[in-house]
């Protein structure tokens, strides 16, 4: 196996592997998970593998869920599928780590391309540990145990009818999560924003707030600051795919955002998100 750093931030392609004999082999599966705690982000091109052998890769790093929101080719693999009638995209180009609505948010996720774009349609993924690592000691020191909360009901679920939205909204509760995650098998700490945090739940305190009105600039400055990290080129990547390309991504460390860049046309990715477990 050939491994080809993407940036110096994060990321490796893997040429010479093939995933179909990795998802039958836990050995091999093995080695391209410890990959993938290394570098965060790998990438495979021309991977011809069909839904049932891309979900069974998958399940060499956990149990698989599907999207409530999302249609699915087999069981544990969603569709992500754009096609020229598809409405303006408002949720995938923005920063984000994937269903952090959720108490316990992914593992990672392998999304496979099944057709795309002649040109545009890259994604992009950012370091969070990187981000986490170069912030100001004061900043470090002010998000020392702060929680947030994330939420489907103000990200996928706003512009539906109330009934709707307050359905989801029961099934999915508004988790708090930390600001400052640690990574459950490596140990490094990163941050946990993006674009379904809404909110911090334990700001109000004599630490933060000198007086009433100091709340909401002081709470909406941080959260602005802290979610502005993911902009930062030096701890990005960005992809390109082509048809049977693959991404295999730690969503307990990075974020990601799908660049809808791309005239009215067919983009056709298919992923399988691994369950994690709760942030600490």
């Amino acid at each position: 196996m050939q491994v080809e750093l993407i940036t110096c931030a994060l990321g490796a392609e893997l040429k010479g592997v093939s995933l179909a004999e990795a998802a039958k082999n836990a050995d091999l599966a093995g080695e391209i998970r410890q990959l993938m705690l290394k570098h965060k982000v790998l990438f495979l091109r021309d991977q011809h593998i069909s839904d049932e052998e891309h979900a069974a890769f998958a399940r060499q790093f956990g149990e698989l869920e599907d999207h409530p929101l999302a249609p699915s080719a087999v069981p544990g693999i969603t569709q992500i599928w754009k096609t020229p009638d598809s409405p303006p995209e408002r949720y995938e180009n923005a920063w984000h780590t994937d269903a952090t609505w959720r108490e316990c948010p992914p593992l990672g996720s392998v999304l496979r391309c099944v057709e795309c774009p002649p040109v545009g349609g890259d994604t992009m993924w950012a370091n969070m540990e990187l981000a986490y690592e170069r912030l100001p000691e004061h900043i470090k020191e002010t998000i020392e145990g702060l929680k947030a909360r994330h939420s489907m009901e103000a990200s996928f679920m706003a512009a539906k009818p109330a009934e709707e939205r307050l359905a989801m909204k029961a099934r999915f509760p508004d988790p708090e999560h930390p600001v400052v995650r640690t990574h459950p098998e490596t140990g490094k700490k990163s941050l946990l924003t993006g674009g379904f945090m809404t909110h911090f739940t334990n700001f109000h305190t004599a630490r933060n707030v000198r007086f009433g009105q100091d709340f909401h600039p002081g709470m909406s400055n941080l959260l602005e600051y802290l979610c502005s990290q993911s902009f930062i080129p030096e701890y990005q990547l960005r992809w390109r795919w082509s048809p049977n390309a693959v991404a295999i991504w730690d969503n307990r460390c990075t974020q990601h955002y799908a660049v809808m860049d791309y005239p009215p046309c067919h983009r056709k990715m298919n992923r399988a998100t691994i369950i994690g477990d709760k942030p600490f």
